[in-house]
């Protein structure tokens, strides 16, 4: 699959300027729940917005895809590459951030497999945050990306995560919404206000977070 042009095609609609000032809205807040970490990993960052957002001292970014509009500022590690096979330190961040990447993996073993290789990269009470589409509240579209091939949960990858070896902190079914071709507006100041306020989730979240730690 060619996944340069997958991703031109869907966010064609979408400026480049709207994802990220969304990113500058969402990741204090991520960071707050990751314990305001130092070392920070995204394995699979796109177009960097989390991780250029990000205040942490050390960061490092992974992505398959070579983004025309990738833009990692100067203080960004960016490995271009599978998180899987890529070399990364182990026992040597204090979070990682994964954001709709599970349900890209082939299977439900290349979930356990991919969470087992980040548990090894955290060091001891490390966190990880894991972010994605949850099936049970967006089933009609989930099948709407053509690169979607797993069906997750919040509880299928409390699972999984457990399973892998973590400890789970936060479970949040209903987060964000499905897409930034959908509803979460592109004002930063409307996304701090719909984080405070969690009636909107309920009502527009159609995304989990789960938050785990190593023990």
């Amino acid at each position: 699959m060619n996944y340069g042009r997958l991703y031109e095609y869907r966010f064609r609609d979408v400026p480049q300027n709207a994802r990220t000032a969304v990113w500058q809205a969402l990741t204090p807040s991520l960071l707050e729940r990751l314990g305001n970490p130092e070392r920070v990993l995204d394995p699979a960052a796109g177009r960097c917005e989390f991780i250029n957002a990000a205040t942490a001292a050390e960061r490092w970014a992974v992505d398959a895809v070579a983004h025309e509009q990738a833009d990692a500022d100067g203080g960004v590690r960016l490995l271009l590459g599978d998180a899987m096979s890529v070399e990364l330190p182990r026992e040597h961040f204090d979070a990682i951030w994964v954001s709709n990447l599970l349900e890209h993996l082939a299977s439900q073993e290349a979930v356990a497999d991919f969470l087992e290789r980040m548990l090894g990269l955290l060091r001891r009470g490390g966190r990880i945050g894991v972010m994605g589409p949850n099936f049970r509240c967006c089933a009609r579209r989930y099948f709407d990306f053509a690169d979607h091939a797993v069906a997750l949960t919040e509880r299928s990858v409390a699972e999984h995560l457990y399973a892998a070896g973590f400890s789970l902190l936060e479970i949040e079914a209903r987060f964000l919404p499905y897409s930034f071709t959908g509803r979460l507006p592109a004002s930063p100041a409307l996304v701090r206000a719909y984080l405070r306020c969690p009636p909107a989730r309920r009502l527009l979240g159609k995304q989990f977070l789960v938050v785990a730690q190593r023990p």
